[in-house]
């Protein structure tokens, strides 16, 4: 096993898929808004992408981290606005994509509500272009 598939090494990739409560999309929006820019300043997230389908009022988050230790500073720094996102929605589905550590695991597990298991797909393989995304202007 290489560094990039051992526990704890390599990036790990979270998707949440929620449902936004009738009547909250605005809400949602807002609290979501307010979470993103904190994070964009704040957080060791590498990445976050978050969608909305209005006609369904499903949302669907990505965040990417560096490692374990990455979400763990971002679940410190972030729970006041954690829980104001989760005022106006329920999770679905959590996927996570890597392979965190045992710590991080417990606590995706423990976030969710019962009804909800989250899966783990260990990484195969793969590579990364995010400069591509930058505008060349």
């Amino acid at each position: 096993m290489n560094d990039v598939d051992a526990p704890d090494r390599g990036m790990l990739l979270f998707r949440n898929t929620m449902r936004i409560t009738e009547g909250h999309l605005d809400a949602y929006r807002e609290a979501v808004e307010k979470a993103v820019r904190f994070v964009e300043q704040h957080g060791p997230q590498v990445m976050v992408e978050v969608f909305i389908d209005e006609q369904t009022l499903l949302a669907h988050s990505f965040q990417m981290y560096r490692d374990s230790d990455s979400v763990r500073a971002h679940w410190r720094m972030s729970e006041p606005y954690i829980k104001e996102v989760m005022k106006h929605c329920r999770v679905e589905r959590f996927e996570v994509f890597g392979r965190p550590d045992a710590d991080v695991r417990a606590g995706v597990r423990g976030s969710l509500d019962d009804e909800v298991s989250p899966s783990i797909a260990v990484r195969f393989t793969g590579f990364m272009r995010l400069d591509a995304l930058r505008s060349t202007q």
